[in-house]
């Protein structure tokens, strides 16, 4: 408790110097060949593409916040060229597409990189890939079947035992893991939002925010967004709202909102990061069902978050609820346990969000209004670097005509939905308790939880 005591209740990210000054509000009717709903990256993403592909089309932004100020600007900053959120979840639901999704995710990586550089965006860009650690013997077992799953595919997949993993990073509770070097960048989420954002103004996007859209309505030539002072009139709308999506009401069947929840240390001294070692900077997850994930800042501060994602009854979304001190408390305790040799370190933010989660853990795609508005949605926390390939989806499915991507049983198909209220709280609070139960039973999967496997339904935190 002393730790986290003076701790301040927002992203560490969105609270740096050098977040742009906001864009106008809309005020009146304007046109556009392409409207963008929601300024994260999602958004961002699909401007930006839209105008490289195409530099005279019109494209409009409209934002209900600020560009960034959602799950964008309060992620961990793990870019990951998974498109399937993991490997092992991608086997289980598209395994004759995953060949060609590793390599259409390592494509898109290898893009935003290339973007980062192009338009100069400086978001502390660092490929240093992902370390997966077990913590018990039975997430060890697991992550030597994944090792041997992924080099068969020939992925660059390094497996680590306890010496050589803690000779990484030097945890008492590590024993072992995975490195993938080349499958994830560490960036500064808000930075690279921003950078988004001045890129797509330099290439002619109009942005407006504090603009919430208030419905969709058909018009003879394609859609209207109408907000509370102005409208756009658009002939196509991609909708990029995350979590926020209201606008079409199918989305909430397979949709809910998720809060997760995010600690920020002081920067380490120099002794207290050669304690941890940590050379080589990898993001880091750990194997159990119920997950944390942490990685370092460009000042040398640890962001260490997940494990208790938290849905709250009835979905809905309330500021309130972006700080829960249980759960900030609950990952101070791991974080000590996790590293003793930082018995000294202190917290200086504190922060929390909704996620959009899906019951297949990846994006889903679709059209709406006969294909005048697509979407991309479902991301389950894995979106910094999804979201450039649901962009890419998006333009596809809006030109009307079949592609390589929308040919993809991952964009054909749609996840399992949930059941409606007060069912699916039920449904979701009985499968959050037996993750729990299955992380302390040495990862023995209940009844419950065998059931979700066989329906295609397998969750972890």
């Amino acid at each position: 408790m002393r730790a986290l005591a003076g701790a301040v209740g927002e992203s560490y990210w969105l609270a740096q110097d050098g977040a742009p000054p906001p864009a106008p509000p809309l005020t009146s009717t304007i046109s556009a060949d392409l409207a963008v709903v929601g300024a994260g990256y999602s958004g961002l993403w699909t401007a930006l593409i839209a105008k490289e592909r195409d530099p005279a089309r019109e494209v409009v932004v409209v934002e209900a916040s600020t560009a960034g100020w959602a799950a964008s600007g309060r992620n961990g900053g793990f870019c990951a060229a998974s498109l399937t959120h993991g490997f092992d979840n991608g086997m289980s639901r598209f395994p004759d597409e995953m060949d060609i999704l590793e390599k259409l995710g390592r494509a898109n990586l290898d893009a935003i990189e290339q973007a980062v550089h192009r338009y100069g965006i400086d978001c502390d860009f660092r490929r240093t890939g992902e370390l997966n650690v077990a913590t018990e013997p039975w997430q060890l077992d697991e992550l030597a079947e994944f090792h041997a799953a992924a080099t068969v595919r020939g992925l660059d997949v390094r497996f680590l035992d306890r010496d050589a993993v803690r000779a990484e990073i030097d945890s008492p509770t590590y024993l072992g893991g995975v490195w993938e070097p080349g499958s994830t960048a560490t960036v500064d989420p808000a930075r690279l939002v921003w950078g988004l954002r001045r890129a797509c103004l330099e290439l002619g996007v109009r942005l407006y925010e504090n603009t919430r859209v208030e419905k969709i309505t058909k018009t003879p030539d394609g859609l209207a967004l109408h907000t509370a002072s102005g409208r756009v009139d658009a002939h196509r709308v991609a909708l990029a709202t995350g979590a926020h999506s209201t606008l079409l009401r199918r989305l909430n069947h397979w949709i809910v909102p998720v809060y997760d929840y995010v600690l920020m240390t002081e920067p380490l001294t120099d002794e207290q990061l050669r304690a941890i070692g940590w050379r080589n900077r990898q993001g880091v997850g750990d194997a159990g069902n119920q997950f944390h994930y942490y990685r370092l800042t460009a000042d040398n501060r640890i962001l260490w978050g997940g494990y208790d994602a938290v849905y709250y009854n009835g979905g809905k979304i309330k500021p309130s609820r972006d700080l829960r001190d249980e759960t900030f408390g609950k990952l101070a305790e791991h974080f000590f346990t996790t590293f003793p040799q930082l018995r000294d370190v202190r917290f200086t933010h504190k922060w929390g969000g909704v996620i959009d989660t899906c019951s297949r853990f990846s994006a889903f795609f679709g059209t709406g209004y006969r294909g005048r508005l697509a979407y991309a949605i479902g991301y389950t926390g894995l979106g910094v670097g999804a979201t450039r390939f649901g962009a890419e989806v998006m333009l596809d499915l809006l030109g009307g005509e079949p592609t390589a991507l929308t040919r993809l049983k991952m964009v054909r198909s749609k996840p399992v939905p949930f059941p409606p209220e007060p069912l699916r709280s039920a449904v979701i609070q009985l499968t959050r308790w037996s993750i729990a139960r299955a992380d302390a039973n040495g990862g023995r999967r209940n009844l419950w939880l065998r059931l979700l496997d066989a329906l295609g339904l397998g969750f972890d935190s």
